[in-house]
């Protein structure tokens, strides 16, 4: 039986983590299209922040050549973008085997969710069998960094709110314990702001984003968004 994965790879030299950290309260969800030569085209979904400071960030990128605004439902948006170097020269100086690394794209692996990060990405995918899985997951221990978040059987349902960060996981259960979702509530935004150490500016943003999260996850796809309401 196959195996599901959630990982971190923590490499500052993977794609687009210098625009994940050039806008850090961003989303950006990668997906790669291997089908155009040695420099794959990026689809890029993005949320939770401006498109001028997307953009910017992605024209001062020194990884992407170009980039279009393909999409746009609410404040998501979908780009395609044409990276400015091959995955070698993107990982060439931090990453010594560069053969492993190429042989990673016939592993018997399916990566189905990227999100990107400034200290590299968090990735979901499944694994054909337990070799699979250390075969991929020992390259990158090897040469960067792999943190391992969950590993499960296919077949075993994933409960809701693995796709929250971990700030995101404890201001939620924090305003939780504290009573900020009673009715009556216990607890304001300043009572949960002052556990945390934080601004209530960012709690709020933390719970929102959090919520949001909740929300794809169990009563709304990803894409597209649901609409607005008026």
């Amino acid at each position: 039986m196959g195996l599901v994965a959630e990982f971190e790879i923590h490499c500052e030299a993977l794609p687009l983590a210098g625009v994940a950290a050039a806008v850090p309260e961003a989303t950006l969800i990668l997906e790669l299209q291997f089908n155009h030569g040695d420099r794959p085209l990026f689809l890029v979904t993005a949320s939770g922040v401006s498109r001028t400071e997307l953009e910017h960030a992605l024209g001062a990128a020194r990884d992407v050549e170009r980039w279009t605004l393909v999409g746009q439902a609410g404040d998501t948006r979908r780009y395609q973008i044409r990276p400015a170097l091959s995955l070698e020269e993107q990982l060439g100086d931090a990453i010594d085997d560069l053969t492993g690394l190429k042989a990673l794209a016939t592993a018997e692996a399916i990566i189905e969710r990227i999100e990107v990060r400034d200290d590299g990405w968090r990735q979901t995918g499944w694994f054909a069998s337990r070799d699979a899985f250390t075969e991929f997951s020992s390259f990158w221990q090897h040469n960067a960094g792999f943190r391992l978040r969950r590993l499960t059987q296919d077949g075993e349902s994933e409960p809701p709110g693995e796709g929250l960060t971990d700030r995101q996981h404890e201001a939620l259960r924090t305003a939780y314990e504290l009573g900020h979702f009673d009715i009556p509530r216990r607890a304001s935004l300043e009572d949960v702001a002052t556990e945390l150490d934080i601004s209530a500016s960012s709690v709020s943003e933390r719970l929102r984003r959090a919520q949001t999260r909740l929300i794809e996850e169990t009563v709304a796809p990803t894409w597209p968004p649901l609409p607005t309401r008026s």
